[in-house]
């Protein structure tokens, strides 16, 4: 893959997907496998407020070096102008220098929205739209609350290439019916699409053109440029903790920082994260034992240990707001005594 040339525009990919597709993962991957001369930027929105995604790579991707993260949390990259991410995007891509540009959206974000934006004259002088990617669970083709759902068919309708990600989880019916899916509803002629497990992306993926004559009525070009301010990600309290939350597109979510200070126990924790009933759950925890990482999706909860934290973050999305009630008592008392 021939590398960016100074002041040529920079090659720029979408990875997109619903909650728990996988998306963090699979730039992971592509991350580990980043040529060591190049510089890369990554650009995550996180639909929860609290931001926790930046945690999970700087704590578990291989190869860091030459890689710069930036995080907007709050769900922003899909609203009105998406205001704070042209800021995020514009500071990130000054300070790094990049010579390859990875954005993820929120797994509840527009992504037409997203390309729209990046679509305006003033990003098309600066970024050079290369294969948005689409990180799919073939399973959920069987499930009517996806497939009924607008931004999961937007996120496949974009892609240039799809990811069928968890492969190793399908049963023989779940890749053919995806395929299947995909030729009734949209196109297969524009597609590749490949079957990885662990979010196991290859670089040249990356490489083909966006085809953004297929949204021509959206992605009108606007001469709008940055704006002159982004909203602060949330930090750590000095002491005790803080929550936040956020709602759209039918979910709800709520986040956790604690100060570095408050230690959790690994088996409560465990125990606490089994028990919770919700679309998305990931957390990064300072314990005892060291700085781990929690992340549940589909039912199944995973454990990471990290490198270092600067303090402890649990969000969780839920698509009834009740199911999140109760769930800050059952976190206090995952604390250590």
């Amino acid at each position: 893959m021939a590398k960016k040339e100074a002041g040529s525009p920079i090659p720029t990919n979408i990875v997109t997907g619903f909650l728990g597709a996988g998306k963090t993962t699979a730039i992971q991957s592509l991350i580990a496998k980043k040529p060591q001369d190049e510089r890369w930027a990554v650009l995550v929105n996180e639909f929860g407020e609290v931001g926790i995604d930046s945690n999970l790579f700087d704590g578990t991707t291989e190869n860091h070096d030459g890689v710069t993260i930036s995080q907007v949390p709050g769900g922003c990259m899909c609203c009105a102008n998406g205001l704070p991410i042209q800021m995020a995007l514009s500071i990130l891509i000054a300070k790094s220098k990049p010579h390859r540009l990875l954005i993820e959206p929120t797994g509840l974000g527009h992504p037409k929205e997203v390309l729209s934006m990046l679509s305006r004259d003033y990003y098309q002088e600066n970024l050079e739209l290369r294969s948005t990617v689409s990180i799919v669970d073939a399973r959920k083709i069987q499930d009517s609350r996806y497939t009924a759902n607008d931004i999961f068919n937007q996120q496949i309708e974009v892609a240039e290439v799809i990811a069928a990600n968890k492969a190793d989880l399908y049963d023989a019916r779940d890749f053919p019916a995806l395929i299947d899916y995909i030729g009734r509803n949209f196109s297969l002629d524009d597609k590749s699409i490949y079957q990885v497990q662990q979010g196991a992306l290859e670089i040249d993926w990356l490489a083909k053109p966006a085809i953004l004559s297929k949204f021509a009525t959206s992605l009108k070009g606007s001469k709008q440029g940055p704006p002159s301010s982004v909203p602060p990600n949330l930090k750590a309290p000095t002491e005790g903790y803080l929550s936040a939350e956020n709602s759209g597109e039918g979910f709800f979510s709520k986040g956790w920082i604690f100060n570095s200070s408050m230690q959790f126990e690994v088996k409560k924790l465990f125990s606490m994260i089994q028990g919770v009933e919700a679309e998305r759950l990931k957390g990064v925890f300072i314990t005892p034992n060291g700085p781990i990482a929690f992340n549940k999706t589909d039912s199944v909860v995973t454990q990471v240990n990290l490198n270092a934290l600067n303090d402890s973050r649990m969000e969780v999305i839920s698509g009834r707001i009740d199911m999140i009630e109760g769930v800050e008592e059952a976190l206090l008392e995952c604390l250590s005594s």
